[in-house]
């Protein structure tokens, strides 16, 4: 039994008080979404789903307008938001398989062997927001999705700061929200859904007008649900000692699947719809509009039901919770994003959404509420990024953050005070092409296609042009000048072959 382990048993075993006179550490939960897009959220602007407890948190607290995540996909944007440093000197900088370690998607040999689940991992010793606030005396839990390490690594979260850990390693086994196990720490738990794989299309003979044609996609441990079981007990167990829980929810990440009785009541609202037939890897599903509705309902749900725990437990007061998303609205898998308009201003579809640096990409909804500290019904334009979570955590948690961090700390913003501002923020993404942006001010710029050679930079003036159509690179040329040396500075080889891009000078 390591002295780590032990460490962590009596952290659990014995509340933390503070010293006489000091105010307790507040609790910080941060609660992520999977996917949610920018208008996605009724507080944002959304008419057709309701969203009425993320509403009210932005009632109770703080909206940021211009809060941007650390990536366009999932793996990525989790390690700028852990590690408190942009793509340009982040470890993890794409989703990366290791499709070296053998035929990691093959959904039903990944199951049996946990060699084959999981991403690259963080290595060992990485300084991450939850080591850091584990050593400052909170007890630290990841509740939902990680991706940042298969279960046989040093990547795994018991390893990178979490005292407990439940849900989802590895991302490509949550394409399916029905799957026959989780984790609970390094080990299985086992739940009873039968083995369907990633991608399974419909009985050829089915009829995809017949909603039972589908019951192979709806079995009967929902994923989401257990996972929000264990971070409801989470909060029961530590509500007399200081927490960070890391809510990183797998909703409304696809494929299309929920609860029927939360999709029937969108189906009322929303009439007969076509049924998608599944392609790219997602299941089939007879009601798609209502079931991508129903899935962010159900995420909002369950952020009321978190909320309402934490009244109950008496310490509401004495916690700060952060809701966001890890990257913009999906294009693909059944989902019908212009119909709910899910990148609200932005530009919306393939190539502009997840996957990619432009503003329906990476510019994401966030929320903080803090009773007493935060006041209510305030809005906030501060230009924020995930690598600034970093700095603010430790300075709530009264603690020095890393110097190596990117980030700075919104916690000012947060109190009403005066914020210091961003000279820019940066994206350095080798995925989708290669990418590069830089946010400046109003300005923003977009470097794509990077793999092939192309260094040319689009500019957009986001005040007056927050679709991002009208190309300005010709008309502000020392405006590019200045964000190519940006892009030049903050731009560091990456340590894993599969990030470099030999165009910027990667060897």
């Amino acid at each position: 039994m390591t002295a780590s382990f032990l460490l962590s048993l009596f952290l659990w075993a014995f509340p933390s008080s503070p010293p006489p006179g000091e105010e307790p550490l507040p609790n910080i939960i941060f609660f992520l979404a999977d996917d949610l897009g920018y208008g996605e959220v009724g507080a944002y602007g959304q008419q057709k789903i309701e969203t009425p407890n993320m509403d009210a948190l932005a009632k109770n607290g703080m909206l940021f307008t211009q809060h941007y995540s650390g990536a366009p996909v999932c793996a990525p944007a989790r390690c700028v938001f852990l590690t408190g440093k942009h793509l340009g000197h982040a470890y993890i900088r794409g989703n990366d398989e290791m499709p070296e370690r053998g035929d990691v998607w093959d959904y039903e040999k990944a199951c049996l062997d946990p060699n084959l689940e999981g991403q690259r991992p963080l290595p060992a010793g990485t300084v991450t927001i939850g080591s850091l606030l584990k050593e400052a005396g909170y007890t630290t839990g990841l509740f939902g999705k990680w991706g940042l390490g298969g279960p046989e690594t040093e990547g795994i979260p018991n390893l990178q700061g979490f005292d407990y850990f439940y849900g989802y390693n590895c991302q490509r086994q949550a394409h399916n929200l029905y799957p026959v196990h989780l984790w609970e720490n390094g080990e299985k738990d086992t739940l009873d859904n039968e083995l369907v794989p990633s991608g399974a299309k419909l009985d050829p003979l089915a009829d995809p007008r017949d909603e039972t044609s589908y019951t192979l996609f709806r079995q009967k441990e929902y994923a989401p649900e257990k996972i929000h079981e264990k971070a409801l007990a989470f909060l029961e167990e530590n509500k007399d000692r200081p927490f960070f829980m890391f809510y990183a929810s797998p909703l409304p990440h696809l494929p299309l699947q929920a609860p029927k009785e939360s999709v029937d009541r969108y189906r009322a609202a929303f009439g007969e719809e076509e049924p998608y037939t599944g392609n790219r890897g997602y299941f089939p599903n007879r009601y798609p509009r209502a079931t991508y509705a129903a899935m962010i309902s159900y995420l909002d749900q369950q952020l009321g039901e978190l909320i309402a725990t934490l009244q109950e437990l008496g310490i509401y007061e004495n916690t700060i919770i952060l809701f966001s998303s890890d990257n913009g609205p999906t294009y693909t898998g059944g989902v019908d994003f212009n119909y709910f308009k899910s990148s609200g201003p932005f530009s919306n579809g393939y190539g502009r959404t997840k996957g990619f640096v432009y503003e329906g990409g990476i510019r994401v909804p966030m929320v903080a509420s803090w009773p007493g500290h935060i006041q209510a019904g305030t809005t906030s334009d501060h230009i924020s990024a995930f690598y600034d979570l970093m700095p603010t955590f430790c300075d709530i948690a009264r603690i020095e953050a890393p110097q190596e961090t990117d980030g700075i700390s919104f916690l000012p913003a947060l109190l009403g005070q005066p914020q210091r501002e961003h000279d820019f923020l940066f994206w350095d993404f080798p995925e989708y092409g290669g990418q590069q942006a830089v946010r400046m001010g109003r300005w923003k710029a977009v470097r794509k296609n990077i793999k092939d050679g192309n260094l040319e930079l689009e500019l957009y003036d986001l005040d007056a042009d927050p679709l991002e159509e009208k190309d300005m690179a010709l008309r502000y040329s020392k405006v590019v000048q200045k964000i190519e040396k940006i892009m030049k500075q903050e731009h560091t080889p990456p340590a894993v072959e599969a990030f470099k891009m030999s165009a910027l000078g990667d060897e």
